[in-house]
């Protein structure tokens, strides 16, 4: 017998993986205006850029708007890796974008083969789709690697969110990603326009934290971002989901004026997923970042006085497309964020 829960939804709220219903949280931000001003997209680390360039664009529909090459002591402090030589590609899905990085040298490692959607080195990204059937048997042409068993639809006996359909699955280099349709009447108004496409955009990055508390004291007590909704998920739809048996969720959506959401996942049970490696590092294939457009010496400031990790020694300038600075920095428990002056 699946275990029911009344949740709640909130008007206006992007839609959130998994998330059966959002309970609205509010909070009092910090005087004055979030260090975070917008997230500008989400990069991941892969092993072979044509690869996963073919995948993103032939498979997910993505489209290539810019493909670097860059080098030299700047980049080498920024990412906290010597001799770094790294390809940037940029992609566009909808309004959103993300960025694939592949470091030509020094090479880092794979994702481990026996990785769980606990461990808390999880991130991914959701993608909406205009139909979960289509996109399954898409996927399945493709032969794209199960992370969840199937296609999960969110049960009926909850109003608010009865209908929703997720799927999880994996690119070419193990990294976990989402698919999810929201019926007429849920989720963002914008994912029910008309369109012509199947894959239509990212909502939302998803990372696996510890301590959701001690996340906020980074997310939004630090850079500002504001809690959107938050919700506890259990029940045979989110195991078969995740892939963890006897999965239980405390879920925290956050969000920036703009962008994709960034969506806090605390495994309540079971609590054996293991932690980032403490010698993880940019060049590593589990090593996402978010990129935000940030207040840079607010940034600087707020991370020495709050004592979060630096992964740059401090913040770099950079001249990629044009002039800007830039700081990156781990919350505490390791997910990479990358903060750039507007």
């Amino acid at each position: 017998m699946i275990e029911k829960q009344v949740r709640h939804t909130t008007q206006g709220l992007g839609p959130v993986i998994g998330v059966w219903g959002l309970l609205l949280i509010s909070h009092d931000c910090a005087a004055g205006a979030p260090i975070a001003r917008s997230v500008d997209s989400i990069a991941v680390t892969v092993g072979d850029m044509d690869r996963a360039l073919f995948f993103y664009e032939g498979v997910l529909g993505f489209e290539k708007m810019s493909d670097d090459e860059v080098a030299g002591d700047a980049y080498e402090h920024l990412y906290g890796v010597f001799g770094a030589r790294i390809r940037i590609a940029k992609l566009k899905l909808g309004d959103e974008y993300l960025q694939l990085e592949q470091f030509m040298a020094p090479r880092g490692r794979p994702i481990p083969n026996d990785s769980q959607s606990n461990d808390r080195s999880f991130q991914h990204i959701a993608i909406i789709v205009a139909d979960m059937d289509r996109a399954y048997a898409w996927l399945r042409e493709h032969k794209v690697e199960h992370a969840s068993t199937g296609p999960q639809l969110l049960p009926t006996w909850n109003p608010n969110a009865g209908g929703i359909a997720a799927f999880y699955f994996r690119d070419p280099d193990g990294h976990s990603l989402e698919v999810l349709h929201f019926p007429p009447g849920k989720g963002d108004p914008k994912w029910q326009a008309r369109s012509n496409r199947l894959f239509l955009g990212i909502d939302h990055t998803a990372i696996v934290v510890s301590d959701t508390d001690a996340s906020l004291a980074f997310y939004r007590d630090g850079l500002g971002m504001r809690v959107a909704g938050a919700s506890e998920n259990y029940g045979t739809e989110q195991e078969h989901l995740n892939n963890v048996f006897g999965a239980r969720l405390r879920i925290t959506a956050m969000r920036a004026s703009s962008g994709p959401g960034v969506e806090l996942l605390e495994y309540l049970a079971p609590r054996n997923g293991r932690p980032m490696p403490a010698d993880t590092r940019s060049n590593d294939l589990w090593s996402w970042h978010i990129n935000l457009k940030a207040d840079i010496d607010a940034a600087d400031q707020m991370i020495r006085q709050r004592h979060f990790t630096y992964v740059s020694p401090g913040s770099v300038n950079i001249t990629l497309g044009r002039p800007y600075t830039a700081v990156m920095v781990r919350d505490p428990d390791g997910h990479a964020s990358l903060l750039q002056s507007p």
